[in-house]
């Protein structure tokens, strides 16, 4: 299984904080916004990420990030010269992707939750074509939505309906099978010019091979395209953190956990960051 996160777009509804900086850059109290989604990929276990993103931006994700050795994964990165949609990621990524299936999440979802790393584990088990996830908003019509009968199976997926036909909202975490690089070059592109990824769902539905897995109570999903879901975003990992002790999407600490670095190498990070608050909680962990 390889990620994508798609890390592109203009960020307009972010000006004029984003008019120079891509806004997965942007902080999401102590830590940049796409180490949240890059940390959705690790505790899923995947070690090979495509990051794409502006030719404006590479540069500052390849600072930010590296190749991803000093926490035991690969990564590697592909502009997007144009917001084109969601779905070229896959016509980005085919040679990255090869002939395995693929996990594309976007740079701006934030997710957090008990079982999430149980919930991705059996999503990816038992994908027979593609899954995606559905979780219930009280304003659905500013989303994908995602209906389904008594049996939670879908029905239909609409992209922001003005009469939605449910409250379930599509979140950007997709999982895919290899032929998903086939659909995506066969999309046509919408009125707004745009390879849109429920026409990719759409397609999958068609051929009766799109699961849902339903996010419920006890499973965050925070939307940061706003500068209210910015704030409100920074205010729940600061809450969170701070009552709790542990730390929302701490990369180091997720790659520790799964194996992908040592003891050594995590003290060894720690180390590096220990005037912050945030490498002395890696340091902590070494105690453990």
């Amino acid at each position: 299984m390889k990620g994508i996160i798609l890390a592109g777009g203009k960020g307009t509804r972010l000006y004029p904080m984003t008019k120079v900086v891509s806004k997965q850059l942007l902080p999401i109290y102590d830590k940049p916004l796409i180490y949240y989604p890059l940390s959705v990929l690790l505790l899923a276990s995947i070690k090979d990420v495509l990051v794409i993103t502006t030719p404006e931006d590479i540069g500052l994700y390849k600072q930010l990030l590296g190749n991803g050795d000093s926490i035991g994964i690969n990564l590697t990165y592909k502009v997007q010269a144009k917001p084109r949609g969601l779905a070229e990621a896959f016509i980005l990524g085919e040679e990255f992707i090869g002939d395995d299936d693929v996990c594309l999440i976007l740079g701006d979802n934030i997710f957090y939750g008990q079982d999430l790393t149980k919930i991705l584990g059996n999503a990816i088990k038992n994908n027979k074509g593609a899954t995606i996830f559905g979780y219930p908003v009280n304003k659905p019509s500013d989303f994908g939505v995602v209906e389904i009968d008594n049996d939670n199976k879908i029905i239909s997926i609409e992209e922001k309906p003005k009469e939605p036909k449910s409250n379930f909202a599509v979140p950007g975490l997709y999982i895919y099978d290899n032929s998903v690089i086939e659909i995506a070059k066969n999309v046509i592109p919408s009125a707004r010019g745009e390879l849109e990824i429920t026409s990719i769902n759409n397609e999958y539905l068609n051929r009766k091979k799109l699961d849902i897995v339903l996010l419920g109570r006890g499973m965050a999903w925070l939307d940061t395209g706003t500068p209210t879901g910015l704030l409100n975003a920074s205010q729940y990992v600061e809450a969170v953190q701070n009552r709790q002790g542990f730390y929302i999407s701490c990369l180091e600490e997720i790659a520790w956990r799964r194996g992908f670095i040592n003891t050594l190498e995590l003290k060894k990070i720690g180390e590096s960051l220990k005037m912050t608050d945030y490498g002395q909680y890696i340091l902590s962990l070494v105690k453990e």
